[in-house]
């Protein structure tokens, strides 16, 4: 989320979001918890705020809103996203890899043998590769978070280490959000609270981050268009205070679904910027896409329903471009207002996927959303 909650840095007065889709989510809900996470910083989530969509400038023309998704009216202030972002800078309470035999050099990741090329015809090296093809969570890959630790949670679900929501089989990492037999207390750091749902997130915390380069996730999600699942494929910043807190120091929201539009990656970059200099003339600061034909011209993020799909950061310094299936679905020269470029997105970011539950205008709703419900992720690979 971001993976998909709240957040509210009260020292910035920042409302901290998890992509809810800009288009027609309300701001009704904007109730909140508090929590710490790992850096020590106190936190609020709530679970209201809609993001603002980009409205072009008059260089491009404003797309005519459906009538079943209005697009918002652009403020002239930074926009106040709405997804639940983990901040995933969880406390890392998994024991420390065994270390390997000194003696023996095990081989580097190879990215599923996959050569490929950058635009100037270089070779991306591979830097991390994760194929889940053993039997359980690489725990030197992958930190499974929980909200007893950290007190991330997104919705009405409950973060939990568990095989039953967080799995390894069949050549995919499954993460599974469930309804239990009978309502229980979720710990929190934050204050406990009682909940009939668990679900599973990993991120690299303190396993592997990186500047720059091209990450990729192949992942099928689960293929439903009624409301109250939402899943999020995204990076974040190790330093999540850098240059202030959320949103000044960056989020990459790479891939973000909400099943009411199911079919539609609504991915979402967050930092501080000016709506009034959003252009999509010049893919200038054109941070979030929705559902044609309200999405960037000669762009399309939609993706194969109920089928695996491949899902691309290429991060160079001053421009982020997100792809669906190697088409481009957001094309973005950013240019913040609080730092200059390459700022915010100059430093190392780790990577997260999170399945949870809908909030807002896609809230989940008992008895109407299916459950349980697993997003299967392929494999991970990183190039610099």
């Amino acid at each position: 989320m971001s993976p998909r909650h709240r957040i509210l840095f009260p020292a910035a007065g920042v409302a901290v979001a998890g992509a809810l889709i800009a288009a027609s989510i309300t701001t009704a809900d904007a109730s909140a918890t508090t929590y710490r996470i790992g850096s020590g910083v106190s936190a609020y989530r709530g679970s209201g705020h809609a993001k603002p969509s980009p409205s072009p400038t008059t260089s491009s023309p404003t797309p005519t809103p459906t009538t079943s998704s209005p697009t918002p009216t652009p403020t002239t202030s930074s926009p106040t996203p709405t997804d639940p972002s983990p901040s995933p800078t969880p406390t890392d309470t998994s024991p420390s890899p065994t270390p390997t035999d000194p003696t023996t050099s095990p081989a580097g990741p190879s990215c599923g043998g996959t050569e490929l090329l950058k635009s100037d015809g270089a070779p991306w090296v591979c830097s991390f590769d994760d194929e889940f093809d053993g039997t359980s969570v690489d725990r030197s890959n992958w930190l499974v978070q929980t909200t007893a630790a950290s007190g991330f949670h997104s919705g009405a679900e409950c973060f939990v280490d568990s095989p039953n929501n967080v799995a390894v089989s069949n050549g995919t990492l499954r993460l599974t959000v469930r309804k239990e037999s009978a309502p229980f207390t979720c710990t929190s750091p934050s204050g406990s609270y009682t909940s009939q749902y668990t679900s599973g997130t990993v991120n690299g915390y303190g396993r592997f981050n990186q500047t720059y380069g091209r990450f990729e996730v192949r992942a099928k999600l689960p293929n439903t268009a009624v409301k109250g699942l939402q899943e999020t494929l995204w990076l974040w910043p190790a330093n999540s205070t850098k240059y202030g807190y959320w949103p000044a120091s960056g989020e990459i929201d790479f891939a973000e679904f909400y099943s009411l539009y199911n079919g539609w990656n609504i991915p979402y970059l967050h930092y501080s910027l000016l709506q009034s200099t959003v252009s999509w003339a010049t893919n200038t600061n054109v941070y979030t896409a929705l559902p044609s034909p309200n999405s960037q011209p000669g762009m399309t993020c939609s993706y194969t329903k109920g089928a695996f799909n491949t899902y691309t950061v290429l991060w160079q310094p001053g421009k982020i471009t997100l792809q669906v299936n190697g088409q481009n679905c957001i094309v973005d020269n950013y240019s913040a207002t609080n730092v200059s470029a390459p700022a915010p997105f100059d430093q190392p970011f780790f990577i997260a996927l999170t399945q949870a539950l809908g909030v807002g205008t896609n809230g989940f709703v008992d008895g109407e959303t299916p459950l349980p419900a697993t997003t299967e992720v392929d494999y991970v690979r990183i190039w610099k």
